[in-house]
C-alpha cells in the first residue's frame, strides 16, 4: 500500500513540473510576441517571476515531503533481529543461527561472502532469516568460570557458587585452538551458546601467596632435628622413588607442625620448598621448580553459602595442575586450626562443619599426585579435626619446641652475624664469642622482676616460671633488632659511629621485650597457659599468673629454664 502511495505521488509531481514548464513556456512565448511598449508586456514579466518562484517553492515543498515520507517510512518499517552465526549447514547454501533463544535455518545475502562469515559473527538478520549485514563483535557478555574442558571443542561451565546450573557450550572461533584450562573465564555471548573471550585464571589468589623465599637451611636455627625429619619424610621419596616403590611405600601427603608461636613453623614451611627442590635438581639433574602456596587461612572464611568450600576446591586443583605442570607443590597453611577447627553437632554449626569435609575430600584425591605436598602449622593442634590428622591425610605430626641454649646460641648466630658490629669488650669477656654472650643475657634472666606465673602440679609440686622459659626464635629476633636500635641511637647522640653493640643494649632490649607481656595470655585458663608454654596440660591442677605488685612474694619452687 505505501509502495502504491510513493508511485502516486511520484506521477502527481511529474505532471506538476510538465504543467509548469508548460505554463512558463506558453508565458515566454507570449512575451515575444509582444512588443515592449505594449502595456501588457510587464504583465506577463511579472505573471513569469510569478510562476518561477511558485516553482521554487514547489520544489522546497516535494523535498521535505520527501524527507517526512522517508522518515515514516523507516518507523513503520518491520525491524531487523540480531542474531549470531553458528555455522554452515553441511551440504548446503544455507547456514545455522540464533536469534534470541531459538535456533533457526537460514540464507546469506548474495551481497555478502558467506565464506567470509565465522563462528560467533554478530549479525543482522531480516524477517525471512536471511543474514543482511553482519555486525562488530559484542564486546559484553556473563563471565563464567569452566568447569571441564571437553572433546568436540566444548566447554562445561558455570556451576558452583555462580548462581548457574552448569551447562555445556561451544567456542567461539577465536577460542578454537585456545588453551584453556579448569578454573579459567571466559565471556559468553548474550545468548549463552558460545565462549567468545578468554580471561586467565589469576594466578595470584587474594588467599593464598606464591612467592617462593629463598631460605636456606642454615637460616633456620635450632631446629635441626624437625630438618630431618622433614628432609627424611619428602626429600628421599624424591631422590629415591624406585627403591620406595620397591618397598611400597607410597609417597607422604600431608606433614603438621605444631608447637608455641615464634619458634619457626612457618620459616620451616617456607624454607622446605626452597630447600627440597634444589636439592633434587642437584641430585637428579633435573629442572623441577617449587610452587609454594602460601594460604590465608582467615581470608578462606567466607559468609556466603559454599564460597570457602570452592576455595578450598580451587587450591588443590591448582595444585594438581602445577604438579602436571613439572613442579613441587607445597601447600602451606599457617594458623590451620582457623579453617579446620573440630565440627560440632550442636543447635549452631559452624563453617568447619562443610569445610573440613570438602578438605578430607581433596587431600584423598592426591593418590595420584606424587608431587604434591600439603603442611600444617598451629599452635593449638587440639582444635584441629580429627578427621584431617589421621594417618593417609596428614602422615607425620612433628613438633617444634621452644629453643634450648644451644638453640638459641645457634639462632643467635644467625641474626648476630659478621654484619653487625659488636662492642670490643663484650666479644673478649666471652673469649670472642658474641652469640654465646647473648645467649646467657637470655639464661641469666631469673629473678623478682622476670617471674611471671605459678605453676601446681598433681603431685602437690608448684614450679616458678621466668620469662626465659618463653624465649622463642620470634623473640631473639626482635630482641636482636632493639639492641641494633639503643646502638644506633648511641652513636647518633655520641657522633661515633663507630659504636657497635654492646652488652647493655642487649640487656636492655631484653628487658623491654619480655615487660610488653603482649606474648601472655590474658586468662588463668590453664590449657591456653600450657599450650603456650610447650607443655602437656595433664599433670597440671591450676596456674596462678603473678600479678603487678606481687612479684618476689612466695616460696615457690623455681623450674629449671627452658634455656
Amino acid at each position: 500500500m505505501a509502495r502504491r502511495d510513493n508511485r502516486r505521488g511520484d506521477s502527481q509531481t511529474q505532471e506538476s513540473d510538465e504543467m509548469q514548464l508548460r505554463a512558463v513556456g506558453l508565458v515566454d512565448e507570449l512575451l515575444a510576441m509582444t512588443s515592449p511598449s505594449d502595456p501588457k508586456y510587464q504583465y506577463l514579466l511579472l505573471l513569469r517571476h510569478q510562476l518561477e518562484t511558485d516553482e521554487r517553492q514547489m520544489r522546497d515543498a516535494q523535498e521535505v515531503l520527501e524527507q517526512f515520507e522517508d522518515a515514516y517510512a523507516k518507523l513503520t518499517e518491520t525491524a531487523s533481529k540480531i542474531g549470531m552465526y553458528l555455522g554452515p549447514l553441511e551440504n548446503s547454501k544455507k547456514v545455522f543461527l540464533a536469534v534470541g533463544d531459538g535456533e533457526y535455518v537460514g540464507n546469506v545475502d548474495p551481497k555478502l561472502e558467506a565464506d567470509a562469515l565465522t563462528i560467533g559473527d554478530r549479525v543482522v538478520v531480516n524477517d525471512a532469516f536471511a543474514v543482511v549485514q553482519v555486525l562488530p563483535p559484542h564486546v559484553a557478555g556473563p563471565l563464567v568460570k569452566v568447569g571441564e574442558v571437553l572433546e568436540d571443542n566444548r566447554l562445561r561451565v558455570g556451576g558452583d557458587t555462580q548462581g548457574l546450573n552448569s551447562r555445556i557450550v561451544g567456542r567461539g572461533e577465536g577460542l578454537q585452538f585456545a588453551d584453556l584450562k579448569v578454573g579459567d573465564e571466559v565471556r559468553m555471548d548474550p545468548t549463552g551458546k558460545l565462549a567468545m573471550e578468554h580471561f586467565p585464571k589469576a594466578e595470584s589468589k587474594d588467599f593464598f601467596l606464591e612467592e617462593v623465599p629463598q631460605v636456606p637451611w642454615d637460616k633456620v636455627g635450632g631446629q635441626d632435628e624437625v630438618i630431618e625429619i622433614i628432609r627424611d619424610a619428602i626429600e628421599k621419596p624424591l631422590l629415591y622413588p624406585e627403591l620406595y616403590e620397591r618397598f611400597g611405600k607410597r609417597p607422604l601427603k600431608g606433614i603438621l607442625l605444631y608447637g608455641p608461636p615464634g619458634c619457626g613453623k612457618t620459616l620451616i614451611g617456607k624454607a622446605t620448598a626452597y630447600n627440597l627442590t634444589k636439592e633434587f635438581n642437584k641430585q637428579t639433574g633435573q629442572n623441577l621448580k617449587e610452587y609454594f602456596m602460601y594460604i590465608n587461612g582467615p581470608k578462606i572464611l567466607n559468609m556466603w553459602l559454599g564460597e570457602s568450600e570452592r576455595q578450598v576446591r580451587e587450591i588443590f586443583a591448582t595444585a594438581r595442575e602445577k604438579a602436571k605442570d613439572g613442579h613441587l607443590v607445597f601447600i602451606f597453611i599457617d594458623e590451620a586450626e582457623s579453617i579446620l577447627r573440630t565440627r560440632n553437632s550442636g543447635r549452631f554449626t559452624n563453617i568447619s562443619n562443610t569445610v573440613v569435609p570438602q578438605f578430607c575430600a581433596e587431600m584423598d584425591g592426591l593418590v595420584s599426585s606424587a608431587n604434591v605436598v600439603v603442611m600444617l602449622t598451629s599452635n593449638r593442634p587440639d582444635y584441629i579435626d580429627p578427621a584431617i590428622l589421621r594417618p593417609e591425610r596428614i602422615d607425620r605430626r612433628v613438633r617444634v619446641k621452644r629453643p634450648d641454649r644451644k638453640a638459641a646460641k645457634d639462632i643467635l648466630s644467625i641474626y648476630l652475624n659478621e654484619n653487625v658490629p659488636m662492642d670490643c669488650g663484650l666479644i673478649e669477656t666471652h673469649n670472642g664469642d658474641k652469640h654465646a654472650a647473648a645467649a646467657e643475657l637470655v639464661d641469666n634472666t631469673e629473678d623478682a622482676d622476670t617471674e611471671f606465673l605459678d605453676v601446681f602440679n598433681r603431685n602437690g609440686g608448684t614450679e616458678r616460671l621466668y620469662w626465659k622459659d618463653l624465649v622463642s626464635g620470634a623473640l631473639l629476633s626482635s630482641l636482636v633488632e632493639r639492641a641494633k636500635d639503643f646502638a644506633i641511637k648511641r652513636a647518633i647522640a655520641t657522633g661515633n659511629h663507630s659504636e657497635g653493640l654492646t652488652q647493655d643494649d642487649l640487656y636492655k632490649a631484653l628487658a623491654l621485650e619480655f615487660k610488653e607481656n603482649e606474648i601472655f595470655p590474658k586468662s588463668d585458663a590453664v590449657e591456653d597457659w600450657m599450650m603456650l608454654l610447650d607443655q602437656a596440660p595433664e599433670n597440671v591442677v591450676d596456674v596462678k599468673p603473678i600479678r603487678q605488685g606481687t612479684r618476689g612474694k612466695g616460696t615457690a619452687k623455681t623450674a629449671s629454664g627452658v634455656i
